[in-house]
């Protein structure tokens, strides 16, 4: 039996702007902030770079932990953030790069 997966994600902007959500496909949740097909938030600022995210099997695990980053000072967001990721990048390139080899560039 495959097991489901769910995300707790935060993205930003250049300005630094934090996002935080949560979803079952990582990988197209990104790709759909990338390209801004999803209106609100997320397209008025421009958030397009995955700088944090976690895994859990449980749905409801991955909603009390989006709602308890999403209450967090946005200090303690950012110590998250670098505890895992201290030069910010743009964790999606790896993320794609894992998942379709055929996305790797050279």
């Amino acid at each position: 039996m495959m097991m489901s997966a769910y995300y707790v994600y935060i993205m930003t902007n250049k300005s630094k702007t934090l996002y935080t959500g949560v979803t079952s496909n990582l990988e197209g949740r990104v790709y759909k902030h990338k390209n801004k097909l999803i209106p609100g938030f997320a397209t008025k600022y421009n958030i397009k770079y995955l700088v944090y995210y976690e895994q859990t099997e449980d749905v409801w695990s991955a909603i009390v932990r989006e709602k308890q980053i999403k209450g967090w000072l946005r200090s303690k967001k950012i110590s998250l953030i670098e505890s895992q990721n201290p030069e910010w990048h743009d964790l999606a390139m790896d993320l794609f790069r894992e998942r379709d080899p055929s996305l790797r560039s050279g």
